[in-house]
């Protein structure tokens, strides 16, 4: 291994510019010459140029293979919530439990507040469940049905379900990624949520405001089609037996959420009770169960509204989007592996010596991983080893860093759409971006909450509001621990 070691050479930018490039180039292609939403094949390009650079660099294969894998392997716990997700929201939509929120929805929201109204009840589910993507594909495709029975467009309801969802994945004490942050960049996990609080609050209080406005300027109640609602309602009335008792599920999964409980067994826990009641309820057999767990659930009502939106779900579903996660993960550890992104970085940071430049650079550096890499694991990950070191050179808390990670990171992920969360996104709430529906990428500018999170941070990066410096307990405890410190040219 050492022999081998001695014969790698460290890429220079150009070199390490090459694959991003390149790969960049066949996904444009892909994307907008060809009009074919598959990023797939170009990731898949993008592996093999990673794989020749490093070659040309004195990596062996196995090397190289091994750096992949590596990342796919710390990603494999998201892998497993899609997978459970998948089959939740086809025996969600079984049990009755999707159907009696979208039926509930209609009844009770009014088309002017429902925008606001969704942000707000995304927002909560998420910080108790602690997850983003199961957010998303329960409460969210039930707000995707709401919003049709309003007759609002698919791309201002997803915008409103990807801002009140990853804000929830931001601050939760149970997401993996808000764990992640604190952990690479040395901090404490309580104090970083509070530090994100400046950047956060204001993003969220801006957004509910615009979804107000729009609810009551832009929506024209007496546009809305009253019949079509019934129309759907009654369909659903018909289909399954609408009750709060088919919420058992979604509130069995907050419960456990709440008692902090594993996410993957509270989520797997809430499909067993789904699957029960699919049974029990609403008279599903228990292979017809099993075959709505893997394959999704089928119906048709006449409604197109309804089949629409309920023909969905099962672990197959999921399987476009994890094949992509995979891929990207595994384009993103290439470029780990082979030293690519560590030179980009290093570049960045030999440029900027000023506390507003390393902040900026940082958020900026999490939200070009999360594009170039398609990975919201490696844009947090990556950043906070490379960057730390520069915060203790010039004195300020990790705390920002963290933030800054978290902003390029978390948030950002969804409005990627071949990252890995954006493809959920887009995947879940059954967008049609890969059958020529691409109107609906306008949820990326409607997220307000996601992008307008990371403006408030170059903001305060730049005046140096809600930006602390290392306290003396944090110098004491670099010192102690023997944390690296940067050395910084003039």
């Amino acid at each position: 291994m050492s022999a081998n070691e001695e014969t790698v050479t460290k890429p220079s930018l150009r070199i390490a510019l090459l694959p991003v490039v390149l790969t960049l180039l066949v996904l444009g292609i892909q994307l907008f010459y060809f009009g074919d939403f598959t990023p797939h094949i170009p990731l898949a390009i993008g592996i093999a140029i990673t794989g020749l650079v490093g070659l040309r660099l004195g990596h062996r294969w196995n090397n190289i293979e091994e750096g992949v894998f590596h990342v796919i392997n710390i990603s494999l716990p998201s892998v497993s919530i899609l997978i459970t997700v998948g089959m939740i929201v086809g025996i969600w939509i079984a049990s009755g439990t999707v159907p009696t929120l979208i039926y509930y929805g209609l009844k009770i929201l009014s088309p002017e507040i429902f925008l606001a109204a969704g942000m707000i009840l995304c927002s909560i589910v998420s910080v108790s469940l602690g997850t983003s993507w199961g957010t998303v594909g329960t409460v969210g495709l039930a707000l995707m049905g709401i919003g049709a029975g309003f007759g609002i467009p698919m791309y201002w309801t997803a915008g409103v379900v990807v801002s009140g969802a990853f804000f929830g994945d931001k601050i939760s004490p149970l997401s993996d990624t808000t764990n992640l942050a604190p952990a690479v960049t040395g901090t404490n996990l309580f104090d970083h949520i509070r530090n994100m609080l400046p950047t956060t609050v204001p993003s969220m209080l801006i957004a509910l405001a615009i979804y107000f406005v729009v609810g009551f300027t832009l929506i024209d109640i007496s546009q809305v089609s009253f019949e079509r609602i019934d129309a759907i309602t009654s369909a659903l009335a018909a289909e399954f037996w609408i009750s709060p008792l088919m919420l058992i599920p979604a509130l069995l999964v907050i419960v456990l959420a709440v008692k902090k409980q594993p996410p993957i067994p509270s989520l797997f826990a809430g499909a067993v009770v789904g699957g029960v009641l699919a049974m029990i309820c609403q008279g599903a057999g228990l292979h017809e169960t099993f075959t709505f767990a893997n394959s999704g659930y089928s119906i048709d009502t006449g409604v197109s509204e309804i089949d629409t939106l309920l023909n969905r779900g099962g672990i197959q579903s999921m399987m476009w989007t994890i094949s992509l996660v995979l891929l990207a993960l595994g384009f993103g550890g290439a470029l780990e592996r082979t030293g690519c992104l560590q030179t980009i970085i290093e570049v960045i940071i030999s440029r900027v010596k000023t506390f507003a430049g390393i902040q900026t650079s940082a958020i900026l550096t999490s939200v070009a991983t999360n594009t170039v890499a398609g990975d919201p694991y490696l844009s947090i990950a990556l950043p906070g080893r490379m960057y730390a070191p520069v915060y203790r050179a010039i004195g300020y808390s990790p705390l920002n860093l963290s933030r800054a990670i978290e902003e390029g990171g978390t948030l950002v992920s969804p409005l990627i759409p071949w990252n890995a969360g954006g493809a959920f996104v887009i995947s879940a709430l059954a967008l049609g971006i890969g059958d020529g529906n691409f109107e609906n990428l306008l949820y990326i500018p409607l997220a307000f909450a996601c992008w307008m999170s990371p403006v408030i941070g170059v903001f305060y990066a730049m005046t140096g509001l809600f930006s602390p410096k290392a306290s003396d307990e944090e110098r004491q405890a670099w010192e102690e621990s023997e944390e690296p410190v940067a050395e910084l040219g003039v």
